[in-house]
């Protein structure tokens, strides 16, 4: 009887949910995180300039390494444009998802 017990307290639901007006100050953190965003993208687009310079620059000197090293900071700052740009919704899909876990 004790393991069905055990199990049965696992399974409890305890009835919590994001509430959006919880908390004071939550309109200055979303601002916060909006910015830091923000700063981060143009953060991406300068890394995104640099590495295309060091890969052509590398391309056309003949340095082999300083190609390849431009090809993956463009690749890099490509994908991090990429989860920049979808985090909300990434944050949004698996929040979704983990609320329909039963």
């Amino acid at each position: 009887m004790y393991l069905v017990d055990t199990v049965v307290q696992l399974a409890y639901d305890p009835g919590i949910k994001p509430n959006e007006g919880g908390l004071p100050g939550l309109s200055v953190l979303k601002q916060v995180m909006g910015s830091i965003n923000l700063f981060g993208i143009i953060a991406v687009v300068g890394a995104l300039a640099v590495s295309a310079g060091v890969w052509a620059w590398g391309h056309h000197s003949g340095g082999h390494q300083a190609e390849a090293n431009g090809k993956k900071g463009v690749l890099v700052s490509a994908g991090a444009a990429l989860l920049l740009g979808a985090a909300n919704g990434v944050v949004a899909f698996f929040s979704t998802l983990g609320s329909q876990v039963r």
